[in-house]
């Protein structure tokens, strides 16, 4: 109860400033609204290669204006912080800006009515969904009527919603309630960087340059999905110590786990020269699917990313009725997996020794997942923005593939 009261006060503040700034002129200025920010970077670098004469604004929560830092003639501003000045100042870049680029679910959202010839676009941060989010999302019944009616202002805030494929833009209609004029199929910017040769060959050489141990060695990467309910008392279900045994002589492990999973360092001093722990935000999980051979995760949306590389993937999925229950996952979450599924390390071991990977079925799912992004995304994206306003957005795809 007071927590809901404590942001109905906040959006009423935010709405009565937004309103204030929102009578002030509209100015050619994008502003992006970051919490994770791939999507943002590779836009913006389109941007400045195609030379887009506009005012950049980098509103960033948390640790992702750490992404942005070397960034040069953008204003960068911590977002949502303590910070009074700040937060005055990214209300009126919200409400005077043209464009409004956002890569989350952001609250204030229902506090905003934004102007005509004003552009909200949502980046999103996954290239597909495996667990059910959104009105989709089963915690749903866990939430107050005000709380799922200030969702639904959100979501009806989007004019559109970037998709790389119609599976994921079915997936946003019904998780956002949104219609096919809030699609956009310009594929996603980040995956541009898969069909990238160059870019990819820079961050093998920089990570095996930085981390010698890996040269030579074939990379296991273990990034499972953040579960929210089990953050206080995690515990790490693969058995690396029986992986070392097992595997050591031929690969290295490369964990991936939220940052908010703080207990390994007993494992760590186990196992040191078999497992590294890349959980960091220093790391790009971009650069991280890059380096491994094989990817074991569960609910995670990577692997829609990570099949563009057309490699094994394992999914570890040892609490799968327990998180259908929690969280929900896509409907025939089973049987459209392109890899198997597997409750214990000692399937995963002899999966990996056995080698015996149907990637006829990676290639499937990477153009069923992947099927407008094709290494032009960011450009496809920011021609509909910036170059040819009101092009048939098919039409572009096709011109630019």
């Amino acid at each position: 109860m007071a927590r809901e009261l404590a942001i109905s006060l906040y959006l009423f503040v935010f709405k009565c400033v937004f309103s204030f700034f929102n009578r002030m002129p509209l100015k050619d200025k994008t502003t992006f609204v970051i919490s994770f920010g791939d999507n943002s970077q590779y836009v913006f670098k389109e941007m400045q290669e195609k030379n887009i004469k506009t005012e950049i604004i980098f509103l960033c929560k948390g640790k992702s204006i750490i992404k942005f830092k070397d960034y040069q003639g953008v204003k960068k501003i911590p977002f949502e912080t303590f910070s009074i000045l700040n937060w005055f100042k990214s209300v009126y870049h919200l409400a005077t800006s043209r464009y409004i680029l956002v890569d989350n679910y952001y609250g204030f959202l229902a506090s905003t009515r934004f102007r005509a010839g004003v552009e909200c676009i949502q980046l999103w941060h996954a290239s597909g969904a495996m667990k059910k989010f959104g009105l989709e999302d089963k915690s749903i019944k866990n939430r107050s009527k005000k709380a799922n009616q200030r969702f639904l202002l959100v979501y009806n805030r989007f004019h559109k919603v970037v998709v790389g494929s119609d599976v994921m833009a079915e997936t946003f209609k019904k998780s956002f309630n949104l219609e096919e004029e809030n699609i956009l199929r310009t594929g996603i910017p980040r995956t541009d960087f898969f069909f990238n040769e160059k870019e990819k060959q820079k961050v093998l050489d920089f990570l095996t340059v930085k981390h010698p141990g890996l040269a030579g060695k074939k990379i296991i990467l273990y990034a499972p999905t953040y579960r929210d309910f089990q953050i206080d008392d995690f515990s790490l279900k693969l058995d690396i110590e029986k992986m070392h045994q097992e595997l050591g002589d031929e690969y290295k492990l490369i964990l991936r786990l939220h940052p908010a999973i703080q207990n390994l360092q007993d494992l760590m001093a186990v196992t040191s020269n078999f497992v590294y722990n890349f959980s960091s935000d220093k790391y790009e999980i971009n650069d991280l699917l890059v380096i491994a051979d094989i990817l074991i995760t569960d609910y995670s949306s990577i692997p829609f990313d990570y099949s563009l590389l057309h490699r094994p993937i394992i999914f570890f999925t040892y609490d799968l009725e327990e998180y259908k229950e929690m969280r929900g996952v896509i409907d025939g979450f089973e049987d459209n997996l392109p890899g198997p599924i597997v409750k214990d390390t000692d399937t995963i071991i002899e999966l990996i020794k056995q080698g015996s990977f149907d990637l006829t079925k990676i290639d499937y799912y990477a153009e069923y997942w992947n099927k407008y992004s094709r290494g032009n995304s960011s450009s496809n994206l920011v021609n509909y923005l910036y170059v040819s306003k009101g092009f048939k957005e098919y039409d572009k795809i096709t011109e630019y593939n």
